[in-house]
């Protein structure tokens, strides 16, 4: 059966209210057939979420990544000879401001292996089936999905991701609807803003989400109704 991304879109925006669209992400051994290649230079693997949220569809290769050596890390892209030492000279200048420690790198989530091409688009108007879709949006509403993928059983068990933000796409992959907070270089990156948060869901599980989305978006405004009464009958100055 074929899945219908532009109503999964649509129910997903209406039901959760979201603001910004969801990114759809697909990680190839190829580029894709009948998708544009990506043209121009980003200076991060997040970029790219920026640009197909604004409504682009576009596919990017291992070299398009290469500015980003911590993104490229989580990507299992290998930098060329000349720019390998970019991976160490970043963790160093991160290590010596205190960001991050050196222990905490093994531990960061990474695909299982190299991808051809990454295909990125808004979800609605994806060319083909994604392996994650990236939502950014304020926590209130971010808070729904969450639960969402909880009556789905479709959660992960990791606790709240940090930096990088970009982990939570390996994350997602392998253990299910994961929630981040970010990082500041994303939020430089893709002009988020302080107010968002993320939720990144494996794409096979986002049907499942959304369908649990309506009873928990009732749930919640029934609840709202209820402890805003509440609230109204027993506090006092």
């Amino acid at each position: 059966m074929t899945t219908d991304w532009t109503a999964l879109e649509r129910r997903l925006m209406e039901t959760a209210r979201l603001r910004r669209r969801p990114v759809a992400i697909a990680f190839l051994d190829a580029p894709p057939a009948g998708v544009p290649a990506y043209r121009g230079r980003q200076p991060s693997g997040c970029s790219f979420w920026r640009l197909a949220a604004e409504g682009r569809a576009f596919y990017t290769v291992p070299g398009d990544h290469y500015n980003c050596a911590i993104g490229s890390y989580t990507h299992q892209i290998s930098l060329p000879p000349e720019r390998a030492r970019e991976l160490d000279q970043t963790l160093a200048f991160m290590t010596g401001l205190g960001y991050v420690r050196m222990e905490e790198v093994p531990a960061i989530p990474r695909l299982p292996r190299s991808p051809g091409a990454v295909m990125y688009a808004p979800l609605g108007e994806t060319p083909q089936a994604p392996d994650v879709v990236v939502l950014a949006d304020a926590p209130g509403r971010l808070m729904l999905v969450q639960e969402a993928a909880g009556r789905a059983g479709v959660a992960s068990t990791l606790p709240l991701l940090g930096r990088p933000t970009c982990m939570a796409l390996p994350a997602a992959l392998a253990a299910g609807a994961v929630l981040s907070t970010g990082c500041i270089g994303n939020r430089v990156y893709t002009d988020v803003g302080d107010e968002a948060l993320y939720v990144v869901l494996p794409a096979r599980s986002l049907e499942a989400v959304v369908d649990a989305l309506t009873e928990v978006r009732r749930a919640n405004d029934e609840l709202a109704a209820y402890h805003g009464e509440r609230r109204r009958t027993l506090a006092s100055e």
